[in-house]
């Protein structure tokens, strides 16, 4: 009888510690479900910078292959004119604005 008792509390407690580990250990439940949404998150930025790397990707494309779209490109980013035109550039909005609080602080 015992025995019994004593098979019964070793079950029990090896039970126990079986259970601790599934849920609490640093390989347990908790875990499992931390770095599952760690790798959803990973995936989620893997596929952003896919997505982004294909849009360069194209746009290089585009650059070696469209002479039009390099005209575009370098007239609208490097303020580039054909002969006889004239540039006009007006300052950004957001310049303004820091300028005219710069200017208030004082």
């Amino acid at each position: 009888m015992h025995g019994r008792i004593l098979l019964v509390a070793l079950l029990l407690c090896i039970n126990l510690f079986l259970m601790f580990r599934l849920v609490w250990s640093d390989q347990g439940v908790f875990a499992y479900l931390e770095l599952k949404n760690r790798y959803a998150a990973l995936q989620e930025k893997i596929d952003a910078v896919d997505a982004k790397s294909l849009d360069l990707s194209q746009e290089i494309r585009r650059l070696k292959s469209d002479k039009a779209y390099q005209e575009k490109v370098v007239r609208e980013r490097m303020n580039f004119v054909k002969k006889d035109e004239i540039l006009y550039i007006f300052p950004d909005d957001n310049a303004k604005s820091s300028e005219s609080g710069d200017e208030r602080k004082d």
